[in-house]
């Protein structure tokens, strides 16, 4: 167990390129992910979404994509759990996430790995990885359910 580093993995019933589209295309990403971005996804560029989900539909998310390797690898920076609209985090650190596709017989094996906690503020550190602990394993669920055929985070 480390502090710097959360890692989850599931393997998927889906073919790699449904996959990909689902954490690749702003949409398809939003819709599983509870948020709803402007603009696309695109290596060195800033999107920014407004969260759907209750009780967080006063948040936005920023979102500086960092890679695209096609079908295997989408990377982007984050400020990891900012939840406080009235904080700036602008001059914070970035964690850096990682989805990583593999071919398995069952379908497709997603490995998300957030890196970059020891560099967050002392006095957030231990609640935005605890948090992000929790949620990437409730964001492996909702697109474990999106690529079955799901629409929403809501009904997730």
């Amino acid at each position: 167990m480390t502090s710097d580093r959360i890692e989850k993995s599931i393997v998927l019933r889906a073919p790699r390129a449904k996959v990909w589209r689902a954490i690749t295309s702003a949409d398809e990403f939003g819709t599983w992910f509870g948020a709803r971005f402007t603009g696309r996804f695109a290596p060195r560029t800033t999107v920014s979404g407004r969260i759907t989900l209750p009780g967080y539909d006063h948040l936005t998310i920023d979102m500086t994509i960092e890679r695209m390797d096609a079908e295997r690898l989408f990377s982007y920076r984050w400020h990891p759990h900012a939840v406080d609209a009235s904080h700036d985090y602008s001059q914070e650190p970035t964690t850096l996430v990682e989805f990583t596709l593999e071919d398995v017989p069952e379908g497709t094996r997603l490995t998300i790995v957030e890196s970059g906690f020891d560099r967050i503020p002392g006095e957030r550190r231990a609640t935005a990885f605890r948090m992000n602990e929790g949620g990437w394993a409730t964001e492996l669920q909702n697109i474990e359910r999106y690529v079955a055929g799901k629409t929403t985070a809501a009904s997730l």
